[in-house]
């Protein structure tokens, strides 16, 4: 029944882009996306930020090869102005870009370093009840002696916007361990309405950003602030754990690589073989070519040689072993 309603249901998907690394994933997801949804019944769209005072460079994506490409699978570009964040927090965008989809239409948003790897509506969303990825580690808060402990720092968070903190936490973990504490990764969320989420986002975003509280004073906001936002803007909407089923997103749906050498490193042979394929057309080829991971790892040796570096049924438990071994090999290139 679930699938069936998440059939009849149209959704927008989101992905933010801009000129330089996030215009070239950019490419490859909406080359995946097409591939796997060729009859999506919503809509596709690539948010890119406006030129303005909070960016240094201007940031759009102006290489007409790639807007080609872009608008080739199906996507529509869409501009948004940066009101609060820009090149000090560009990862502000995801915030910033909600604003100009539809009102009142759901959405997905997808960070761009992602893949499309089946039918999207095949996915259950209930777009009344926000969700957002839980393939994450523990990465923030980091504990320091004497200092706040993580019920004293999420408890604070929750207060600020005078939210239930106990409701959030999940009881059957124990007390000042990370996973009893309600995060995310911010690699894909959804909701109803891209606008009521955004304004949320912002609200909160800033509030942290400008004052944080007095229990935040040994941590570090950048770049973590979305994530440490995200689970507060999702408990206040109703949402939390277990939105969706498991092995789905982050699964056999979509695959969230985040760099070229990780992809290499820990994704599947059917997903390597997918970018590959994607990648080798000309057209592809002449733009991919220009941003050097993808030309090293795709088109090069060296996507090879990170593979053979691992055994994918056995890799190790923190992603920062993974790096390590790359950066001993020295193909830890971004």
């Amino acid at each position: 029944m679930a699938k069936a309603a998440a059939k009849s249901q149209s959704f927008n998907v989101m992905i933010v882009a801009q000129a330089g690394r996030l215009q070239y994933e950019a490419l490859l997801f909406a080359a995946s996306f097409h591939k796997a949804n060729p009859e999506f019944p919503g809509r596709f769209f690539i948010a890119i930020p406006e030129p303005g005072p909070l960016w240094r460079e201007d940031p759009r994506v102006l290489d007409p090869q790639v807007i080609d490409l872009l608008q080739g699978f199906g996507a529509e570009l869409i501009h948004f102005k940066s009101r609060h964040f820009g090149s000090a927090y560009p990862y502000g965008n995801k915030i910033e870009a909600l604003m100009a989809l539809p009102k009142e239409e759901p959405f997905v948003f997808f960070d761009t370093d992602t893949l499309i790897l089946d039918d999207l509506t095949k996915v259950p969303f209930d777009f009344a009840n926000p969700g957002a990825s839980e393939r994450v580690e523990g990465t923030w808060p980091t504990i320091e002696l004497y200092g706040p402990g993580y019920n004293d720092i999420w408890g604070a968070l929750y207060d600020r916007f005078d939210l239930d903190f106990e409701s959030s936490l999940d009881l059957e973990e124990p007390d000042e361990f990370w996973r009893r504490y309600l995060y995310f990764n911010a690699g894909y969320f959804f909701y109803r309405c891209p606008h009521e989420f955004g304004a949320r986002f912002a609200e909160y975003a800033l509030s942290i950003r400008d004052n944080p509280p007095a229990e935040l004073v040994c941590q570090v906001l950048d770049p973590w602030l979305d994530q440490v936002v995200l689970p507060l803007v999702i408990h206040s909407l109703g949402g939390g754990r277990g939105a969706l089923p498991e092995g789905l997103l982050d699964g056999s749906v979509s695959c969230h690589y985040r760099w070229m050498a990780l992809l290499y490193a820990r994704e599947s042979d059917a997903v390597i073989e997918l970018v590959e394929d994607l990648a080798s057309p000309n057209k592809m080829k002449r733009v991919l070519k220009e941003y050097e991971p993808m030309k090293r790892f795709i088109y090069q040796n060296k996507g090879n040689k990170a593979r053979g570096l691992f055994d994918r049924e056995n890799l190790p438990r923190k992603e920062q072993k993974i790096r390590q071994r790359l950066k001993n090999h020295n193909l830890w290139i971004r």
